[in-house]
């Protein structure tokens, strides 16, 4: 059984991509003792981001850059919150005939990330 997730991410530019998550996607940032790491945290779900400047650039990856699909409780509320501050959205909020409402955005990385609520809920 799993009970918990984790993601971990390379990023070119750990600054701003702590940035992205606190003031963008409302995360928490906290230090993880080496200083080329942080974690974003948001309730349940973790993110270790790692500083890689010389690793391939997420948005180089196509459709591997997508790395996360976040279930949130108010789907359109965070899509009006993160659209406000700025996120790069690359799929409009819309109900999908698999049972979930989402959204698609682009971090400041370049990682892509989806965003839903469960229809059914």
């Amino acid at each position: 059984m799993i009970t918990h997730t984790f993601f971990v991410i390379a990023v070119p530019d750990l600054e701003a991509s702590a940035a992205f998550y606190r003031d963008v996607m409302g995360f928490e940032v906290r230090e993880i003792g080496d200083p080329g790491w942080r974690m974003f945290v948001n309730d349940h779900c973790r993110i270790m981001a790692g500083e890689c400047p010389d690793a391939i650039p997420p948005a180089d990856l196509g459709d591997h850059s997508y790395y996360a699909y976040l279930v949130v409780d108010e789907v359109d509320d965070y899509f009006a919150s993160v659209k406000a501050a700025g996120a790069e959205i690359l799929k409009d909020v819309r109900s999908e005939p698999w049972g979930m409402r989402e959204f698609a955005l682009r971090t400041v990385d370049g990682h892509r990330i989806m965003v839903g609520k469960d229809l059914d809920v």
